[in-house]
């Protein structure tokens, strides 16, 4: 009788601080222009992450002038940025490193993955849409492989300047 007991302590003493760990995530808001499937794939992956996300459709014309006003560097640009507290989010970063960024709390403009990376957040066999072929179909199998390139996640500090944050 003891050993359920302790169980149902032990689980009502952790389930609280995951879940305030998630609620204490700030919600990210991310501008896109329309349509953007990859864009909105990578919104659902900050979802399951525990994330709240708003997509904010924007023309493509508006983007450059959006991103200028969050200083993301213009050799660092991708298709969609995104905003989350005091940082810019580039690119298809993977959620991991947004958190680490939100608990570490660098000096920094935010953080970028630059160009579209095969296999990112947002860019894996969910996308199969993807104008560089994220997927692939096996004629002989029918099922897609996930094509991967390896890329980095920059942290870009103040001056504009980018370190390696994470690889992946």
């Amino acid at each position: 009788m003891l050993k359920p007991l302790l169980v149902l302590l032990l689980t009502a003493a952790i389930v609280p601080c995951a879940l305030a760990d998630d609620q204490a995530l700030p919600p990210i808001t991310v501008f896109a222009p329309s349509p953007c499937l990859a864009c909105i794939d990578w919104a659902d992956h900050l979802r399951k992450a525990g994330f709240e996300v708003a997509i904010e459709e924007k023309e493509e014309a508006t983007m450059p002038r959006l991103k200028r006003w969050l200083n993301v560097p213009s050799g660092l640009e991708s298709v969609h940025t995104a905003k989350v507290g005091n940082y810019f989010v580039e690119g298809h970063v993977p959620a991991e490193d947004i958190k680490l960024l939100l608990k570490e709390k660098p000096m920094a403009r935010g953080l970028a993955v630059p160009g579209l990376p095969r296999g990112a957040p947002g860019r894996e066999q969910s996308n199969p849409f993807c104008e560089t072929a994220c997927t692939i179909l096996d004629n002989a199998s029918n099922e897609r492989e996930v094509r991967r390139e390896a890329y980095n996640t920059l942290l870009v500090g103040p001056d504009g300047k980018t370190s390696v944050f994470a690889r992946h």
